[in-house]
């Protein structure tokens, strides 16, 4: 294969990339990007392995001839081979940001897999101590340059280990509630790296397709920043665990009004309009194909239903749109935060199934730890239906107002149990 069929394959690949985020930027069209995407890399990999078996023609006599050399004189494989410079920068770059980006993902999915506490992990001089390991594996690193081959692979294991280190240090303060923005951050990361890696094979699609990422999880990022009215930094420098703990107290002191599926069936059945919010408690039932068949009833008697989506909404950005995409719900019935806000003051319900800060009115007290966090407005509906498996406070540990509101109606028990009762008694 020539040098230019590689790059017009890697250059169609290239585009199928591009157009595949594109497509993924929208629940309707993003099938088209999924396959377009699937198309890019069996492109990008099939002519990588062709590329690559093209210049290894002969690569069997090559393993015979080191299998002999092997048998002959094994001492010969204990010589130092020097290691170029530039090689070594490289590997420098690619093994602390894939050190820290394996690391820290493991410290991200133990969170949000309940693994290990969601909360905020903070200690004195926390900082000061990331930044100390951050000089010493620079310091290792410029060792690692410099030094002789027969000593080159102390410095980088060290430097190795402090970047694993440093990736558990980075995340533990993080708190559940800016798990969103890691995740998006630890993508990027890992885009960035493989653009390096592409510079130094000298990889084109390598570079592109990093670059791609690296650029998409910061801009992804940034986003989901917004959304929490948070900056990029200060979710490194530590997330909401630290001030939870003093503001989610005497919830115990205040009454709510309990009701069942009965009750919220007769108030949905009755209303003209519903807007329903689903949070990381509908995914952890896998209730979104019971909410559709409850939908569909309602539907079907003359409520308009709607869905409520919030861009941080359960574990990961877009989680909930996943969710309903793969219930089948359809498009037009998905709105986004800023699309339905405006309506819910004229919805006669606002059904809330597992979410919790993302409709927590106290985003708009001056004073509060989440004040200026964009939110869906539930609140303002004329009735409010709250299913949650108890009164715990959700990823930010600040109690919800909105709870304990005189129109809101809470429905304790598993969400896709409580959606299925409601449905039988639509019937």
């Amino acid at each position: 294969m020539s040098a230019d069929q590689v790059a017009l394959w890697y250059l169609i690949a290239s585009i199928c990339f591009i157009l595949a985020l594109k497509g993924l930027s929208h629940p309707t069209t993003a099938r088209r990007g999924n396959v377009l995407g699937i198309i890019g890399m069996a492109i990008a990999v099939l002519v990588t392995l062709a590329l690559v078996f093209s210049h290894t023609k002969n690569v069997g006599y090559i393993l015979a001839g080191i299998a002999i050399a092997a048998i002959h004189d094994p001492a010969a494989f204990s010589l130092p081979v020097p290691i170029p410079t530039g090689n070594k920068l490289e590997l420098f770059i690619g093994t602390f940001i894939g050190a820290i980006t394996f690391s820290g993902s493991v410290i991200a999915f133990g969170k949000l897999s309940g693994k290990i506490s969601s909360a905020s992990v903070v200690f004195g001089g926390q900082h000061w101590l990331n930044l100390a390991l951050a000089l010493a594996m620079i310091g290792f690193g410029i060792w690692f340059f410099l030094s002789a081959d027969e000593h080159k692979w102390l410095p980088y294991i060290v430097m190795t280990a402090i970047a694993f280190l440093l990736g558990v240090l980075i995340i533990i303060p993080i708190g559940g509630a800016d798990m969103p923005v890691v995740i998006s951050m630890l993508n990027s990361y890992s885009g960035w790296a493989a653009a390096g890696i592409g510079f130094s094979l000298n990889n084109p699609m390598l570079i592109i397709a990093g670059s791609l990422v690296g650029s998409s999880g910061a801009i992804l990022s940034y986003i989901m920043c917004k959304a929490m009215n948070r900056s990029f930094f200060s979710v490194i420098l530590g997330g909401f665990g630290a001030v939870a703990g003093s503001v989610a107290t005497g919830a115990e002191q205040k009454t709510v009004k309990s009701g069942s599926a009965d009750d919220a069936a007769f108030l949905l059945s009755n209303a003209e309009s519903v807007v329903i919010v689903p949070g990381y408690g509908l995914a952890v039932a896998r209730a979104q194909h019971a909410v559709k068949e409850m939908a569909d009833k309602l539907r079907a008697r003359g409520v308009e239903v709607r869905y409520a989506i919030h861009p941080v909404a359960g574990r990961m950005p877009g989680h909930m749109n996943v969710l309903l995409a793969e219930a089948e719900v359809p498009y037009d019935q998905v709105f986004e935060m800023e699309d339905i806000n405006g309506e819910l003051g004229t919805t006669d319900v606002a059904l809330i199934l597992g979410a919790n800060d993302v409709v927590n009115p106290l985003a708009e007290q001056k004073g509060s730890p989440i004040y200026g966090m964009p939110i869906i407005e539930a609140f303002k509906a004329r009735n409010v239906i709250v299913n949650k498996r108890s009164m715990a406070a959700g990823y930010a540990g600040l109690d919800n107002p909105l709870f304990y509101m005189d129109k809101t109606m809470m429905v304790f028990g598993d969400a896709k149990k409580v959606v299925e009762d409601v449905g039988k008694a639509i019937e």
